[in-house]
């Protein structure tokens, strides 16, 4: 959602929607040292926020559904536009879309691709209400569905000099009477299930109309199984969960370990299923895109710290590839190495804009499957803020392919974040709207965790000397809460002779250089005191969008600092335990934010740089290391002993 939007003075609704809305976008959306003034008008405001497109995706592209959808002007017979190859679509390619037949081409000019491709792009008078909470009360019509992506004419370099010219018309003497331009443009397409259809506009994203639109394209097989990704559903490492996506509303298989098979249940959720108000969400409304089927199938009968192979679908729609995979340790055993990160999210592989881009992310994913590959890992935490898709459902899809070449391989767990859950009136401790109207439903659908039931994200597994107590942050954890009580009886249980290290993870932080609205003091009041008492080892947590690592550090104070060892490696001996340390781990794919000038007392390390955590463990030592993903070097490096 964006938050600078018009609201009619005499709606006290409005105004509390509006400054939640503000609230959020300057807590979650943009970096600590910008600003935009929320009284600017609605052009001013798209120039201020149009430079920052290719970073937080709050661009014309995103406020697109807000414009009244206008008739373009003097339409030439001439225009059309064609799309390239021309037969079915495959699962992951590159499309060319040429655009022709344009007398003056303008910068302003977009290609927009639809999905599915028979919704109307021209009309939709009788949706005027589904468009309230946009804020755009003007006269419609409006765009009737979010274009999946888009992308300006213009990032063909020759158009808008019409270096690429054509002839249309001659005259009696043979010469050429009527030149037009043309340009072609690229976009990079993934198997949604649905037909796509692109289509031509004029006028940009503030009063576009309509030019051209090309033919309907099929996905060549709309019930393919896809986005195969792993979880562990126990601490022994004998069972691990594949989820996947397809059109198929069947039951398929996994077919794992030379000859084993497990049938998957299939789930799915509808616009009914998502969150709104009298405010309709994106997500109920022009961001709803269909999920298809979500299959899921536990392999049992597994070794721990064990390679297998696996493929996934049925005879009837087709069979993924063989994937190699490993099980994580089992819990009690002495080893485990992970890679731990939040604030992720997806971005385009191709030059378009789309609804939220977190620009870090493919070089992050990239820099974690070379790790991957290398068999440097064992397992991975994705602590909140998975997909940013916020409602535009699509982008799930965007981000399961994303993460193909981690998720597959590896056990994925993950931590729900604000922009998964919070929506007004929905049960979450935030009423600010960062789902976009998903509550929750596909971050559950899509990333099924050994929770206790629906709704309640909360688990705790061992893998390896680890026990791992993962948190919602968005859920009450106030201590007459139910997800205290079992915070505080789950970590009163561990065995530290069998896993001597607990790990505390979650979204929201409770130390932050960033500080303000990102730390609540509520959750350092309630929670804290709990992680002293249980001697927490370490503390992951995301949400502010770069990495900080403090002290041993309670109630705003260092308990204890960090001795050089021989190697010259900050150390923390916890054989004289006396506080946590605290790690925050948001800077895996969202816009970075800046730090303050002057740090607090227990901040030791500051970097504003895109990369991920890695973590190797034995019984006595906990070995940490900040990874930059574009240099592949160790930024940041320390460790905790214990006896």
């Amino acid at each position: 959602m964006n938050p600078y939007i018009k609201f009619p003075p005499q709606s006290s609704m409005w105004i509390t929607f509006f400054l939640s809305c503000l609230l959020s976008f300057l807590h979650h959306g943009s970096s600590s040292s910008s600003s935009v003034s929320p009284v600017l008008s609605t052009n001013n405001l798209l120039d201020t926020l149009d430079g920052l497109q290719n970073y937080t995706a709050i661009s014309h592209f995103r406020l697109l559904n807000r414009r009244k959808l206008g008739a373009c002007l003097n339409p030439n017979p001439y225009i059309k536009i064609d799309v390239s190859p021309k037969s079915a679509l495959e699962d992951d390619q590159m499309v060319t879309v040429t655009v022709s037949g344009v007398f003056l081409p303008s910068k302003s000019d977009w290609v927009g691709m639809i999905s599915p491709s028979h919704v109307d792009v021209d009309v939709c008078p009788k949706n005027i209400i589904l468009y309230q909470q946009t804020g755009d009360l003007s006269e419609l019509p409006l765009l009737c569905h979010y274009p999946v992506k888009a992308q300006y004419v213009r990032n063909d370099p020759g158009y808008i000099d019409c270096k690429k010219k054509e002839c249309k018309k001659f005259d009696k003497g043979g010469k050429c009477s009527v030149t037009t331009c043309s340009a072609s443009i690229t976009f990079h397409v993934i198997n949604i299930r649905t037909s796509i259809q692109f289509v031509f506009f004029g006028a940009g994203f503030q009063v576009p109309c309509v030019l051209a639109k090309s033919s309907i394209l099929e996905f060549a097989n709309s019930h393919k199984p896809l986005y195969g990704h792993l979880s562990s559903v126990d601490s022994t490492g004998t069972s691990m969960r594949l989820t996947w996506v397809s059109g198929d509303k069947n039951p398929q298989q996994v077919e794992y370990a030379n000859g084993k098979s497990q049938t998957s249940r299939v789930t799915t959720f509808s616009k009914e299923n998502m969150c709104t108000s009298k405010l309709p969400s994106p997500a109920k409304d022009f961001g709803w895109h269909d999920p298809g089927y979500i299959h899921s199938a536990v392999m049992i009968g597994l070794k721990p710290s064990t390679g297998f192979s696996y493929r996934y679908g049925s005879n009837s729609v087709g069979w993924s590839a063989r994937i190699n995979f490993k099980t994580p340790p089992s819990g009690g055993s002495d080893e485990l190495k992970f890679l731990a990160f939040g604030d992720m999210g997806k971005a385009p592989r191709d030059a378009s804009l789309e609804h939220y881009i977190q620009p870090g992310s493919l070089r992050v994913v990239q820099a974690m499957a070379d790790e991957v590959s290398s068999g440097n890992a064992d397992s991975i935490f994705h602590i909140g803020d998975i997909s940013y898709a916020t409602g535009f459902l699509v982008e799930w899809d965007f981000f399961l392919h994303l993460i193909s070449p981690l998720a597959s391989k590896l056990s994925y767990m993950t931590a729900i974040g604000n922009h998964e859950r919070d929506y007004v009136n929905s049960g979450s401790l935030y009423i600010t709207p960062d789902s976009g109207g998903e509550c929750g439903v596909p971050y559950e659908s899509y990333f099924p965790m050994p929770t206790p039931a629906k709704d309640k994200p909360w688990y705790s597994i061992e893998q390896g000397s680890v026990h791992f107590l993962v948190i919602s942050t968005e859920h009450d954890f106030s201590k007459s809460s139910e997800q205290y009580q079992w915070m505080s009886k789950d970590m009163a249980s561990v065995d530290r002779s069998r896993t001597p290290w607990l790990i505390f993870t979650g979204h929201r932080p409770m130390y932050s250089s960033c500080g303000g609205v990102s730390v609540d003091p509520r959750f350092l009041q309630q929670v804290e005191p709990l992680l002293l008492t249980n001697k927490v080892d370490l503390v992951l947590l995301a949400h502010v969008h770069n990495y900080e690592r403090t002290c041993a550090v309670y109630g705003n104070q260092c308990k204890a600092m960090p001795k050089k060892g021989a190697d010259g490696v900050d150390t923390y001996d916890n054989k004289d335990y006396k506080a946590p340390v605290h790690a925050v781990i948001g800077m895996a794919g969202f816009k970075l934010d800046k730090f303050p000038p002057k740090a607090a007392t227990w901040s030791i390390s500051r970097i504003t740089e895109f990369g991920y955590t890695r973590v190797h463990t034995t019984k006595t030592q906990l070995d940490f290391e900040f990874v930059n993903a574009y240099t592949k070097k160790v930024e940041d490096r320390f460790r905790i002993i214990r006896s």
